[in-house]
């Protein structure tokens, strides 16, 4: 062919479009922005700056424009509250840009509610909740981060643990009152109080976030109980994450991925406490030499206690969500979640 269909830039992300921001504020006003963010904020923003590709004038002017847009969203919100922001924007915007600035905002706003329970220590969050009602403990662990409610969660009575699971994953929207009430009742064991407009919370994705950091033996008995209590919940949170025993679902090659960065030792201990059709698995997915290594090292190994092979096992977990999250492995979940090869 003589000549070449361009191919459209592609369109910057949220982290590229703060970028253009950043370049088109200059030196002396970004350090200024600089100035109230973390590292990590940093470190990722500098990337996405140094990244940045030319912009044409009209790029750069949608992306200021969209900027402003949303500071005066979230400033006449803050300031008025939602009706009035919607008048106002409306007028400002058009209906259209209004919603949608509205919504972005909103979703941005949703993580600030509680916020300071997510920089506590799990220690005081589980002390601040141990004589609470499984309501409240289900509403704070809502907007604590998965690893902290695991902790609490596996720190509960057990009879609580599943009152609380399944009070989190019923969890839709809560109202402004409702979230200042708790935050008042709570400010005086944590500061910083935040009031939001109606969020999303909890739900059944949260539950399996949290089920994924939690131990193998609390994993294990409130799937147990939850099946007898509310086998079709139990079923909903089980297909959302993955679990030890969801290795013999994996095609081959992704099984021989994520061996090759289990330590030896830990995959002849969980192989041991496993089922036989999860040895057979693992085991078919090894050299036979290393077969034959790891049989050797299971008829060694005596008296193991079943806390080391769950701690084994999960182990190997983390390692296969690693995986996963840095998009090595696609895990499937459920039916619904088909692999194209």
């Amino acid at each position: 062919m003589a000549a070449t269909a361009t191919r459209s830039k592609p369109k910057l992300g949220s982290a590229g479009r703060a970028a253009a921001v950043i370049v088109a504020l200059g030196a002396d006003h970004a350090s200024g922005v600089y100035r109230h963010l973390n590292e990590e904020e940093i470190e990722r923003l500098s990337l996405e700056v140094a990244k940045l590709n030319r912009l044409s004038p009209e790029e750069l002017a949608e992306i200021i424009e969209d900027f402003y847009g949303l500071c005066i969203t979230q400033k006449v919100i803050s300031e008025g509250g939602i009706l009035y922001a919607k008048d106002v924007l409306e007028k400002a915007f058009g209906k259209e840009q209004a919603a949608n600035f509205m919504e972005r905002i909103s979703k941005s706003m949703q993580v600030r509610a509680l916020e300071f329970i997510r920089k506590a220590s799990n220690k005081n969050l589980m002390i601040m909740l141990q004589n609470e009602h499984p309501q409240t403990v289900a509403f704070v662990l809502s907007y604590a981060r998965a690893d902290q409610a695991s902790f609490v969660i596996a720190s509960l009575e057990r009879e609580m643990q599943l009152d609380v699971i399944q009070r989190i994953a019923k969890l839709e929207s809560v109202s402004p009152d409702v979230v200042n009430t708790v935050e008042h009742v709570l400010e005086n064991r944590f500061s910083s109080v935040i009031s939001v407009d109606m969020t999303e919370i909890g739900g059944v994705n949260y539950v399996a976030d949290i089920m994924n950091h939690t131990d193998r033996q609390t994993e294990k008995h409130i799937f147990d109980e939850l099946n007898k209590r509310d086998p079709l919940l139990s079923e909903s949170i089980r297909k959302l994450m993955f679990v030890f025993e969801d290795i013999i679902n994996m095609d081959d090659i992704t099984i021989q991925r994520f061996l090759r960065e289990v330590d030896s030792q830990d995959l002849a201990i969980a192989i041991k406490g496993s089922n036989d059709e999860v040895k057979e698995t693992l085991l078919n997915n090894v050299s036979r030499r290393a077969r034959e290594t790891i049989l050797t090292d299971i008829e060694y190994l005596r008296n193991v206690r079943l806390k080391d092979v769950e701690e084994a096992q999960q182990r190997i977990v983390n390692i296969i969500r690693s995986l996963e999250e840095s998009g090595e492995i696609v895990i499937s979940r459920g039916g619904e979640d088909e692999i194209i090869a």
